[in-house]
This record gives structure tokens, sequence and C-alpha cells, in this order.
């Protein structure tokens, strides 16, 4: 009989996968090291496995302890099977900009996950990080992994990954490309691959907000490179110990946008359903193909599953909100599109004006059309509001026919956006659509921003 004793003894040995269509123009043999087939469908289990484990044997860990993680969601996942195998408590620590499947499946396998704010600095006792430092000495019998800075992470990969797919290319493997993040991946293969090819090359794959290839090309933290990005599981605004930056030849950086779509493309093209970071990687690794010869044999990592972007790549309309797709708007209906079923919030003359804020505040818009029994007759917008309120404090109790501007202009579902934008200035923040039948919706400088691709 073959079996394992537990769902721990199914990590690793995942597939090696040709890549075709999606890296066509790409002059080289290109194969993807599928870590989507480990149990808990990343790669982090390998080393979430390996932390718990050496931690156990030095005496950090105890049994019935609580493990505490600041983590994107793939190491808790990994730390979530050990736990439950080995009968310990855990505690996850996430950003809020994480994916709503990745909470919803650590809860499945009894984690606790804690939600952070994404956009506060590393030190700010906000962050998932300092919230994870601090459980942990709040919580009685408890170990704080800190995958960034714990070498069990990169000797994980060091032991087995880079082993793997070494064997699996019979040590023809020329380059290794791997979005970094915590850096236990890229290090601990980059230590092994050319330990026993020096000659191999290893590329990172960073976003934009991260740090890492200014740094690794200067030796500079520049601060003014970290602010809010989407992709998930790769970049960061810290340098963790993990990431050895000499091991490293190069880092390409790679947009939100070109992530989410090459996921995407991976699904469409290549039948392979992985998760976000693995299209960041795959872009990246397009914009490096003046590095290959035909003669190459091109390993890029996948870290995790499609299943935990579900309602992000994977969903249009999500894609659609962040610009994401290329659908090209011509006409006025192009930018109304999301919102055309939506009945237009709009304003009577004889209100207060301490209602029409209200229902602005409520609804989260910053304009909004004036109208009497004739028709549309004015505007306001908060502007208007600002400028009413410096020249008379009491302004709030006053009808918004005593405050309000000109009335939009109106043009036709049809309408040019050229047209459109020609009619916004200074003086007019928003152009009405006449859809027929007495129904209006209305556009705005904010949706002609949205608009470029």
């Amino acid at each position: 009989m073959e079996y394992v004793k537990n769902i721990l003894g199914t990590i690793g040995n995942t597939p090696l996968v040709q890549l075709n269509k999606v890296t066509a123009e790409i002059d080289a043999l290109v194969l993807a090291k599928v870590e989507t087939f480990n149990p808990g469908n990343s790669v982090k289990d390998r080393m979430a496995v390996k932390m718990v484990e050496d931690a156990e044997a030095d005496g950090r860990l105890k049994p019935g302890g609580t493990i505490i993680e600041g983590t994107s969601g793939n190491t808790g996942m990994g730390l979530a099977l050990a736990a439950v195998i080995k009968g310990y408590k855990l505690i996850c620590v996430l950003s809020d900009k994480q994916s709503k499947e990745k909470m919803d499946i650590l809860r499945a396998v009894g984690a606790e996950v804690v939600v952070c704010p994404t956009d506060v600095d590393p030190s700010d006792p906000r962050s998932y990080y300092s919230v994870s430092k601090r459980l942990a000495t709040e919580t009685p019998n408890s170990w704080y992994v800190n995958q960034y800075d714990n070498p069990s992470n990169a000797l994980a990969h060091y032991e087995q990954t880079a082993p793997e797919l070494w064997k699996q290319t019979e040590g023809k493997v020329t380059h290794f490309v791997v979005g970094v993040g915590t850096g236990g991946t890229i290090s601990g293969v980059a230590k092994y691959l050319k330990e026993q090819n020096p000659n191999v090359k290893v590329w990172g794959i960073d976003t934009y907000g991260s740090v890492f290839k200014k740094y690794h090309e200067t030796g500079v933290f520049d601060e003014n490179e970290v602010y809010s990005y989407i992709t998930e599981g790769i970049g960061e605004d810290i340098l963790p110990k993990n990431v050895d930056f000499s091991l490293i030849d190069g880092f390409t950086k790679v947009t939100d946008k070109d992530a989410a779509v090459y996921t995407r493309r991976l699904a469409l093209e290549e039948g392979i359903f992985v998760g976000n970071s693995a299209g960041a990687a795959i872009k990246g690794m397009l914009q490096l193909k003046e590095h290959f010869k035909p003669e190459d044999v091109v390993v890029v990592l996948f870290h995790d599953s499609g299943s935990r972007y579900v309602g992000k790549m994977f969903n249009d309309d999500w894609m659609r909100e962040q610009g994401f797709l290329d659908e090209e708007a011509t006409k006025a209906k192009d930018l109304i599109k999301n919102t055309i079923d939506k009945p237009l919030m709009v304003a009577r003359t004889e209100e207060l004006v301490s209602h029409a804020i209200e229902r602005m505040r409520k609804h989260k818009i910053s304009q909004v059309p004036v109208m009497d029994v004739t028709g549309f007759v004015g505007s306001v917008d908060e502007t208007d509001l600002f400028d009413s309120y410096l020249e008379d404090k009491d302004i709030a109790e006053k009808p918004l026919k005593d405050v309000m501007g000109k009335a939009y202009p109106v043009v036709g579902a049809d309408a040019s956006i050229e047209e459109v934008t020609k009619l916004m200035n200074k003086d007019n923040q928003a152009v009405l659509v006449d859809l027929g039948n007495g129904k209006h919706s209305i556009i705005t400088k904010h949706d002609i921003i949205n608009s470029i691709q």
C-alpha cells in the first residue's frame, strides 16, 4: 500500500510544466514549477512546516503552544496545516488588501484571523508587522514565526525546492525567475543552484511600491518608492533578512495591471489556474526575454492557486473597477455602463444645504444636480459648498437655490468622449447623459480619469 501518515507528507515533488502560448515570444524552453500542487496550494507549505519543526527541535515552540505570524495568507495556510496535525493554536495577522478568499480559507482550517490596515508604515503599531509582534508578547506559550527573518524559510527551499527542480531539469536549468516577498524562495533556491552551477542566473520579480529593485541596484533604501499596491505576495516596504541580494542577479518590476492581466492569461492560454504573483512572474520574464537564448532552460515558480483570487483577478467587475480591463471607451455611454441602471442622485432647489451634504456624505459623491418642477436648474458640489461656507457659517440651514451653481450640460448617450471632456472645466465639474424616457446619468472628471488606459 502507498500512503502518507498525514497531509504534511504530501508536501513537495510538485511538477514542472512547459509553458507554450503565453511565452511564445521567448526563444527558450520555459518551465513552470507549479507549487499549487502542495496540499495548502502554495510554495509556502514547504517553509511553514520547516519553520515549525525547527522551532519544535530547539524548544521555541512548546506542546500546546500558539503560533503567531504576519502573513499574506499562504504562509498562514501552511502553518495552519502544521498546527492542525501537530495540535497547536494559530493566529494569523493579515493586511486588509489580502483577498477575502485567503481569510476565509484560514478560518476554515481553524486559524484566528486578525486584519490590519495596509496603508501604514511598518513601524506603525497598527501594521501587521507590529500587531504580530505585540500579540506574541501578550499571548502565553506562543511563538512568533517571523518568516521574513527566520533562516528556516530559505533553508526549506535550499533543501527541498531547489534539489527538486535541479533533478527535474537534469541540471540543465540556466535561469530561475520568481517573485520576491520574504526572500526565502529566491535565496534558498539561488544558493543551491549556484553551488551546482555558478553560471545559473537568478532574477527576482518586484512590484511598483516595493523597495527591492532599487536597493539591489544602488544599495539605497528609498522610502519614496514605498506606496500601496494591489499585487499580493511579492514586494516589501522592509528588507527581510531572508533576501540575500548577493545571490540575485537582477530585478524587474511589474505593474499591478500587468500582473492581473497575465494571471488571467495563464488560465485562458495555458490552463494553469494560479495566483497573482504568477502573472507578475510571467510578465517579468517577458520583460527579460533578451537575456534568454534558444538553448536555455528557464524555470519560473508559480507560488499559489487562483482559487484565492476569484473575487479579484478572476472577477470582471473587480478588474473593471481597477481599470485593468482593456475596454476602450469612446462614447459617453461607455463611461456610465457600470452605473447606467442606478438612479441618478439629485437634490431639489428648496432642500436645505444640510440635507444635500448628508446625501453626498452617505453616497460618497462630490457633486449633485439640482432640480425643480421644470427640470435641471442648477448643481452643487463640494467646492461650491466650501466657498459658500467661508462666506456664511450658517449656510447649512439655507435652501440649495441660494448656493447652487449652473446646471450641468446635457449630452446624448452617443456623444464622443472628446465632446464630453470639452464641456468640463473649472466651473463645470460634470456632464449629464440623457438616456431617454426621462432617465439621466452623470459623468464626472473621475469617470474620465478612470477611462484612461
